[in-house]
């Protein structure tokens, strides 16, 4: 007897669209789905975009979870796609209704009034502001390696690209696919379980951005507020270097964040980090962590070189009164993965460097999760 047609939704209902992360049933996706006498089932699924970049994901996916009915003899999958009312309606879906979302909050991203997310008291996400006080130290190398840490202990993690001048985070991550617009929500690219939004998806190649800061602001604000990043449980920002308006507004943003600073053992270094971790106190964020990189280099000889001295790491984590998370080697494979997009984390975990990423998320995710818990639901009265 064949499988029927309700029970082809049914088995459709855990599939999820890639991106989205909701039931393609629930999207409201699934259409015309006919069940022969044979047991062939024919259906339709509505894509959010033509020439979605996920189509082969979306098929192997409803294949599977068809064919594993030994009833169903044969699957015809059509693609078709959505109206802008139906791409509104996933979007109010997954993203809510900006304007029910906003309350008294001042109004951020798309002129919509939508509040950002994770500045609200009930968010479950942790914004990890990673920092540096001066350009060099390998502050977006450090942030690609431990979101894909992060996410190998099977987090859900985002990075947002907040050098608006040095982009770099698209590249280090491999996640090289362009946003996807829905409505007016962004849904950011993928790699390695990690999610990132960058400025670098929005400007020609090669071109610099020249911007002002009020542009610099609503670009952090959409980055924010329009992008669909799902109330992940960690959102890292790979901050600008130094002390400027980026950091003051992310500040504002982001009134919860932690903040880790990346330094080298070098003494100049140092003394540039801490004005990083001065200005976070000033606007009353905390330090967490020092993170010291490029601490040594292993000869050919087994030998190890601290080329740019040492101690400078463990020296400003004691004038904080912070932990030293982890020291980072210089090596090739760090670089040349960070060029290709490959990150070393990912790609070689069992590495000297992967494994002391692998052990500073481990800390941040358990040794250094705050201690204070935020409920929307619990009020004095």
């Amino acid at each position: 007897m064949p499988i029927a047609v309700e029970q082809v939704i049914e088995a459709l209902r855990p599939v999820q669209d890639p991106e989205l992360h909701r039931s393609i049933v629930d999207l409201g996706m699934v259409r015309d789905v006919e069940v022969s006498a044979s047991g062939v089932v024919t259906l339709t699924v509505v894509l959010t975009i033509a020439g979605c970049p996920l189509r082969n994901e979306i098929t192997n996916r409803v294949n599977g979870a068809l064919r594993a009915d030994p009833s169903v003899s044969d699957v015809n999958l059509t693609f078709g796609v959505m109206t802008d009312a139906e791409r509104e309606n996933v979007r109010r879906i997954v993203h809510g209704d900006a304007a029910s979302s906003a309350g008294s909050q001042t109004a951020h991203g798309h002129a919509e009034g939508r509040s950002i997310p994770f500045a609200q008291p009930g968010s479950k996400t942790r914004p990890l502001l990673i920092s540096s006080g001066k350009g060099g130290v390998g502050k977006s190398s450090v942030t690609t390696n431990l979101a894909v840490a992060l996410a190998a202990r099977g987090h859900t993690v985002g990075i947002v690209d907040a050098d608006i001048y040095g982009f770099s985070i698209p590249r280090m991550l491999g996640a090289d696919r362009d946003p996807v617009a829905i409505d007016q929500m962004l849904l950011p690219p993928e790699a390695w379980g990690v999610r990132c939004i960058s400025i670098g998806y929005f400007v020609p190649d090669g071109q610099a951005v020249v911007w002002r800061g009020p542009m610099l602001h609503k670009a952090l604000e959409q980055f924010l507020t329009d992008v669909f990043w799902d109330e992940p449980d960690f959102l890292l920002v790979d901050m600008p270097p130094g002390t400027g308006d980026i950091a003051l507004s992310l500040s504002q943003y982001l009134p919860r964040a932690e903040v880790y600073v990346v330094t080298t053992p070098q003494p100049a270094a140092q003394k540039v980090a801490r004005l990083s971790a001065a200005m976070a106190e000033k606007v009353n964020l905390t330090v967490r962590g020092v993170i010291e990189n490029m601490s040594w280099f292993t000869g050919d000889d087994g030998k190890k070189y601290e080329i740019f001295g040492s101690g400078g790491g463990q020296e400003l984590a004691n004038e904080l009164n912070v932990p030293l998370l982890g020291q980072i080697p210089l090596m090739n494979a760090l670089r040349e993965g960070g060029d290709d997009g490959h990150p070393i984390t990912a790609v070689d975990p069992t590495s000297e460097t992967a494994m002391i990423f692998h052990q500073m998320a481990e800390r941040i995710a358990t040794e250094l999760k705050p201690k204070k818990i935020f409920s929307s639901a619990l009020k004095i009265s």
